[in-house]
């Protein structure tokens, strides 16, 4: 990868409305830049001399013009977030003072940094390795605790040492075979394919294990998507209300109030939910009303939850059937409403037509509610999620990857259980190992690097 020598500098901390905004500027020309605007008193801080990891304070001037009163944050190198000289301006809030620093340290040497460009120096120079990078965004970008976690256990470096274990359990195998190919006199591999056959067993368990997770954590990530369906009036409007706690929706007793999708969200034990209030589901003329409904369909289609409602208050029928045949095969639970009404519904009728779990609750009086967020921790994470050890991948380029080594060991796998050469083992073995890297960034091609810091926020 191509190594950047010059000095950069960004907004670190966004444009807006606050009481302080950090400017950051780094490279091998940071601390001369910033000396030719900071001053203390009359004269300019010389921040060579001065110690790494400490504060100062002065002003920032263009030349006879005063711009700022700021704190000037020194971190030399090589302990810094980039491993380069790094200094942090902190200067009032606002668009006003910040941009006119941030133009004085362009115009005295530096450039504008490109968006996730301080990271990617850190993941170059070798101080994080490329998930704990993707951690640093996922963190930025977390809506919910268990996000927040997940992205905080990955800074950490669990996945980085897991998938590190595993590439050196894979290269010592590796090490092996092509030393006792080359030295046969020396070195043996009679019997050595039933060692190598437990190793790679092992690391396919494991790394079946962390592809298994991989779709917990997109759902910690990016939030469980559930779509309420049930008939009109069944209570899905009510329900809606009663988990976000406000009056989102429209809640009337004329039937097929709801019409279009309404989207809000919750979050339930740290579990973001992205919950999508539908149209009644029946059969109907009405054109707006038969849109509404295909629109509901065709949101449940894509969700990764469906909440069922059925109102107590009225036998099944046609349209429950329909939606009880549409459910069959997706992750969903049925909730049993207006618990505080006179039933005319059969339960045994329900239980004969699907295994779903149900629960009784009233939307209205707020009956019941808890078991329903108790189910859905249950249903996605097993009723817990622990971020100590365990390892969760948030991203596609990081689940495939894992796939293309699974799958590089199972033909490993394959060659010693048909009792191929071990020359054939090597092959796959090489190829799990350098799929694995990409994970951690060993001999990542540098577009998917740009690609990967593109997506970063400027300043980062």
């Amino acid at each position: 990868m191509k190594m950047e020598t010059d000095t950069i500098a960004a907004i670190a901390s966004g444009i807006a409305q606050a009481g302080i905004t950090v400017i950051r500027v780094s490279g091998p020309e940071a601390l001369f830049v910033v000396e030719k605007i900071f001053y203390v008193g009359k004269k300019k801080k010389d921040l060579h001399s001065c110690q790494s990891h400490t504060i100062h304070y002065g002003f920032i001037y263009d030349e006879e013009e005063l711009i700022d009163e700021v704190l000037v944050l020194l971190m030399k190198a090589p302990k810094s977030y980039t491993t380069e000289d790094v200094v942090e301006i902190d200067c009032h809030g606002g668009s006003i003072a910040a941009r006119r620093i941030l133009e004085l340290l362009i115009r005295n040497g530096a450039r504008l940094a490109e968006p996730g460009e301080f990271t990617k120096r850190a993941f170059l120079n070798g101080r994080i390795d490329l998930t704990k990078a993707e951690a640093v965004m996922d963190l930025i970008e977390s809506t919910n605790a268990m996000a927040m976690k997940n992205s905080v256990s990955q800074l950490r470096g669990v996945v980085q040492k897991k998938i590190v274990s595993l590439r050196d359990v894979i290269v010592l195998d590796i090490a092996y075979i092509e030393a006792a190919l080359d030295d046969p006199e020396h070195m043996s591999l009679d019997g050595y394919s039933e060692t190598l056959l437990i190793h790679v067993q092992d690391c396919i368990k494991e790394l079946e294990q962390i592809y298994e997770k991989a779709d917990h954590g997109k759902l910690v990530k990016e939030g469980i998507k559930t779509v309420i369906l049930g008939k009109p009036n069944a209570g899905k409007s009510t329900l809606l209300n009663t988990m976000t706690g406000e009056e989102k929706a429209i809640v009337t007793d004329i039937e097929g109030t709801t019409r279009d999708l309404l989207e809000e969200h919750i979050m339930i034990k740290g579990i973001q939910l992205n919950i999508v209030d539908t149209a009644g589901i029946r059969k109907t003329k009405d054109v707006v009303e038969k849109i509404g409904v295909e629109r509901a369909m065709g949101a449940a289609q894509d969700a990764d939850l469906i909440i069922y409602v059925v109102d107590l208050s009225k036998p099944l029928d046609e349209n429950d059937e329909e939606i009880l045949r549409f459910i069959k095969e997706k992750r969903a639970i049925i909730l049993l409403n207006k618990a505080d009404t006179i039933h005319e519904f059969e339960i045994e009728e329900l239980k004969k037509k699907t295994e779903k779990a149900y629960f009784f609750i009233s939307a209205k009086e707020q009956i019941g509610i808890d078991q329903v967020e108790n189910e859905i921790e249950k249903l996605f994470f097993n009723g817990e999620i622990n971020f100590n050890d365990q390892v969760y991948i948030t991203n596609l380029r990081q689940k495939e990857a894992v796939l293309e080594a699974i799958n590089a060991l199972q033909l490993v796998k394959k060659s010693i259980e048909d009792g191929m050469p071990e020359d054939f083992y090597s092959i796959d073995l090489v190829k799990a190992y350098e799929v694995l890297g990409s994970i951690i960034g060993e001999a990542v091609d540098e577009d998917i690097i740009n690609t990967i810091f593109s997506k970063f926020c400027l300043g980062k």
